[in-house]
């Protein structure tokens, strides 16, 4: 099953949803219209019981090159530009969505993009792809969740030094930062993202989402307090309990 919206193209494959960014011309830059695809589908892909897991990834030659520094000139000040592509919360979205998340990005990851990404939970990069975080050289901070999501990944100094430079660097440097776990031959991210997806959607459902719930709130939590909450979704699978959403959980 295929769906196209005007800013996302939606596949569903078995257990396997992908949502795929879908502006080559532009990038993929994230726009207020992208911003309200997304929202729908990501509500879709959370009310369809058959998908257990969901690919992101991006169509063209990148992943998704920022927000759209275009729709800046049409707003009275870049601060309303960016609150209104904000307005829609596609970020709360995928945290809550009780499903594994796999990202495999190519080409451009830069800015919104990398911050879309490093909310997934499997992060792929192609060999060649390109990362930033410019967002600070812009006179800005990240406002999707990169000054939170990039040092738990990347750890306080080294995330410093790539949001307060924002310099370009490549995947090698992505994966010793831990913002992507693999790198792939870029002729062969598009099918190892549909297999890792495909592999993570024959999980157990229940333990998929108590693993996802347990590293987003114990991370926030004294060592004790999460080895508590651990203990709890232990029991709770083997009562045989729905796990709550991460969303939930926080």
């Amino acid at each position: 099953m295929t769906a196209n919206f005007a800013t996302i193209r939606y596949e569903k494959a078995g257990a396997v949803a992908g949502l795929s960014l879908n502006r080559p011309q532009q990038l993929n830059a994230y726009s207020v219209a992208m911003r309200d695809d997304f929202a729908e589908v990501l509500s879709a892909i959370a009310d369809d019981p058959d998908v257990r897991a969901l690919l992101i990834y991006g169509q063209g030659r990148a992943f998704c090159a920022g927000a759209d520094l275009t729709e800046f000139g049409t707003a009275p000040s870049q601060v309303i530009a960016r609150r209104v592509r904000w307005q829609r919360d596609v970020w709360g979205q995928l945290l809550s969505l009780p499903k594994p998340i796999v990202a495999a990005v190519h080409g451009y990851c830069i800015g919104s993009g990398l911050e879309i990404a490093l909310l997934c939970d499997v992060r792929i990069a192609a060999e060649s792809t390109v990362f930033a975080m410019p967002e600070t050289r812009l006179g800005m901070i990240p406002a999707a969740g990169g000054s939170q999501t990039l040092p738990r990944s990347a750890g306080p100094s080294a995330a410093l030094d790539l949001m307060l430079t924002g310099r370009r660097f490549g995947a090698a440097e992505a994966r010793r930062c831990g913002l992507v776990s693999r790198i792939v031959p870029d002729d062969c991210l598009h099918d190892t993202g549909w297999r890792i997806a495909g592999e993570l959607a024959a999980l157990p459902a229940a333990a998929a989402a108590a693993m996802r719930s347990a590293l987003a709130r114990g991370a926030d939590l004294p060592l004790d307090e999460a080895l508590s909450y651990e203990r709890h979704l232990a029991a709770t699978l083997m009562d045989g309990v729905i796990t709550p959403s991460v969303a939930e959980t926080r």
